[in-house]
């Protein structure tokens, strides 16, 4: 079991524990459960699927990296696949503030970026931001998105977030977490290369229409890979190298072994991602950055 877990775990009710030792017992676990899992955990403890993702929250949480706040916070996605997703809060030395990753920006991020097709629900065990609900309101699910909180009535993004301003309002038809391919090509072969690429052709920009896309390598030789997410109040967008580090985090990986990263956008965007992503990358140790542009 991931070292970050073995708190939480300790915590659990025992029939809890047992059913889901056998998916934390190695290092690797992705922190998810696919539909199967969580039909086989609710079999085991006589939990419904909403009350397992309020029981998760903890080993969410747990996931998280608050250098600064010290403040934990865990998020479970619910995908209309029946898979669930876990998210946490990430901070990053050094970097500016605007670099920070809310827990619900982590779970929705980390269900799209596993190819998700829809959210059904989010389950946080704090009441979202304003931040949080802006961001949430990109999604495909729209403001008919379950939220669930402890001690509180099941509500919707529309209740939490009424009068709402989003992509429906400009007519945009193409939402967070619908898929497509922007159809972008690149001479670069090389695995972290191709990898931005994907992202980047994946990506969410439909205001800017500057997509873009990074794979990161960390010092074992794996990549992790993250696409930008636009939103319609422009500040809530989440740029690529959270996407990545996201995806990263949840693996089990640290954050802090990145050692190098490809960045690739369009020629001469309108939002680029460029100098933030080489500033936040040198506040976590990597200084070796290749920006593409298409």
């Amino acid at each position: 079991m991931h070292s970050r877990f073995i708190e939480a775990f300790a915590l659990l009710p025992a029939a809890l524990q047992t059913a889901l030792e056998p998916l934390l017992s190695h290092d690797d676990f992705p922190a998810m459960l696919t539909a199967a899992q969580v039909a086989d955990v609710c079999a085991q403890t006589g939990l419904d699927d909403d009350a397992l993702a309020f029981a998760l929250l903890p080993l969410a949480a747990a996931c998280s990296i608050t250098p600064i706040s010290h403040f934990h916070v865990g998020a479970v996605a619910r995908g209309v696949s029946g898979d669930v997703y876990f998210g946490a809060n990430m901070e990053f030395s050094g970097a500016s503030m605007q670099q920070t990753v809310h827990a619900e920006q982590s779970a929705v991020t980390h269900a799209w970026l596993r190819g998700e097709a829809k959210l059904a629900s989010i389950t946080v065990n704090y009441t979202p931001c304003g931040h949080c609900r802006q961001f949430m309101n990109e999604l495909n699910s729209g403001t008919a998105l379950n939220i669930h909180l402890p001690g509180r009535d099941v509500a919707t993004l529309g209740d939490y977030l009424p009068y709402s301003f989003g992509p429906r309002d400009l007519d945009i038809a193409t939402l967070l977490m619908d898929k497509f391919d922007h159809g972008y090509t690149l001479d670069e072969t090389d695995a972290l290369s191709k990898q931005a690429l994907q992202a980047c052709n994946q990506s969410h920009a439909p205001y800017s229409q500057s997509h873009s896309g990074i794979a990161l390598e960390t010092h074992s030789g794996k990549i992790f890979a993250g696409r930008y997410a636009e939103n319609a109040a422009f500040n809530p967008s989440l740029p690529p190298l959270q996407g990545a580090l996201i995806l990263l985090n949840l693996a089990g990986e640290d954050y802090l072994n990145v050692r190098r990263a490809v960045l690739i956008e369009r020629s001469q965007p309108l939002v680029s991602q460029r100098d933030a992503t080489r500033s936040t990358l040198a506040a976590i140790g990597c200084t070796e950055l290749t920006a593409l542009t298409l």
